[in-house]
């Protein structure tokens, strides 16, 4: 456990998802560590030493049985956090560690209950319409980002179903009545092949149906 940082009086915990990051998860548990009390990686059953690496270097290690993806990592690396707030950042690298606690600090003073990395540039055009969909439910910011901040209680109530985080996540948090504020942040290079994510043609279905229960459950407040 770290002595966190530039913390906020607040515990704080990274869940760091990954699979098949050897090369890149010391480094990132490294950069990581210094800002937050404790670092958990959750290695989605990779096929290289990603956890031992990761474990080498002083993080909690939770290793899933099988590969169940991103929303699975995250979700059971929020269920075994015992902090006050919770940090979600990709084991690449991509994201700048040092905004973690530019993220923290608002939700730890209750001016909001997550709060989001906003990239400057989203790649994928497929991504860009998901926000957009997702956007008519309510101020979703950049909702497909992966640096985020929010209360360890209301991480875990959050269902999160879909393919990816693209749009629910964001749209979730709204649901529950949740207020959310962004940073912006400047990705750091890396050298890692993007591919075409298929997916997001599937999540386009569960941002409707995120869209739908957002806002019946708004309509449920001012009702």
């Amino acid at each position: 456990m770290s002595s966190g940082e530039n913390r906020n009086g607040c515990t704080t915990a990274a869940i760091i998802p990954a699979y098949n990051e050897a090369e890149r998860i010391a480094k990132t548990v490294q950069s990581v560590d210094r800002y937050v009390d404790e670092t958990l990686v959750v290695d989605d059953a990779s096929t290289d030493d990603t956890g031992a690496r990761a474990r080498a270097v002083g993080a909690t290690v939770l290793t899933q049985s099988k590969n169940q993806g991103y929303i699975a990592a995250i979700k059971r690396g929020f269920r075994a956090a015992d902090t006050d707030i919770v940090v979600t950042i990709d084991a690449d690298g991509e994201f700048p560690p040092d905004r973690i606690p530019h993220l923290v600090r608002p939700v730890c003073k209750g001016e909001a209950d997550m709060v989001q990395g906003h990239r400057g540039t989203i790649v994928r055009p497929s991504e860009q319409f998901l926000t957009w969909l997702a956007g008519w439910g309510g101020p979703v910011g950049d909702s497909g980002t992966g640096l985020r901040a929010l209360r360890t209680d209301l991480a875990d109530a959050l269902d999160l179903d879909g393919k990816c985080i693209c749009g629910i996540f964001s749209l979730e948090v709204l649901g529950r009545g949740g207020k959310i504020q962004e940073v912006p942040v400047r990705l750091n290079e890396i050298d890692k092949p993007r591919g075409i994510a298929w997916y997001h043609g599937k999540q386009v279905f569960y941002v409707v149906q995120a869209l739908v229960r957002t806002a019946f459950s708004l309509w449920k407040d001012d009702a």
